[in-house]
């Protein structure tokens, strides 16, 4: 998608050969047209796969998410890293490592809000060692519900994230793949 790969050439930062800062428009500060138009091409992208419902992890995938959804004209859902008083028990849960964070979360949702004649598009902000995804997917597969496929908006393809997702046969589409971080300049998959 050039347009989010021109605006991560512009305003992403590179922390490091591993890490991409992309703040200023999609994980701290969020550019509602750019979600936008991530929301129309990834309903582009599933629009045959018949999907019921979105599933993500709070709180960067939430607005990629949310657009799909409205795109697709179906129900988003957050898995939440952090359990509240009003979300205790019938849950469905899974364990994620997070490498920009460097902690282990036990991601959970209400067990009301996904069930087994759902057909699951999960979304991120970012696929690379595919820790988010896998739980996601853990979650899904726990619901007897199915994976319709995944969507991310930045994936560093020199990480093994989408491999773990692949061969499981799990369609995944990603809308920038960053093919490199190193001597602080991103360039992207051809």
């Amino acid at each position: 998608m050039k347009l989010l790969e021109d605006r991560i050439k512009k305003e992403g930062t590179v922390l490091s050969d591993d890490v991409l800062k992309v703040d200023r428009f999609l994980n701290h500060q969020v550019d509602p047209q750019l979600m936008d138009a991530i929301g129309v091409e990834f309903a582009r992208l599933f629009k045959d796969d018949h999907i019921t419902r979105i599933l993500t992890v709070e709180s960067s995938g939430i607005a990629p998410a949310v657009f799909t959804g409205l795109h697709l004209n179906v129900p988003v859902v957050f898995a939440r890293k952090h359990k509240s008083l009003t979300l205790n028990d019938n849950l469905y849960t899974a364990d994620v490592y997070s490498y920009t964070k460097q902690v282990n979360n036990q991601i959970s949702i209400d067990k009301r809000f996904i069930n087994a004649d759902d057909r699951v598009l999960i979304i991120d902000d970012f696929l690379a060692n595919g820790q988010a995804a896998s739980g996601l997917i853990d979650i899904v597969n726990a619901a007897n519900a199915e994976v319709g496929g995944v969507g991310i908006v930045i994936e560093k393809s020199f990480q093994k994230g989408r491999r773990l997702i692949t061969d499981q046969g799990i369609k995944v589409e990603s809308l920038a793949r960053v093919k490199s971080l190193a001597n602080n300049q991103v360039t992207f998959e051809e």
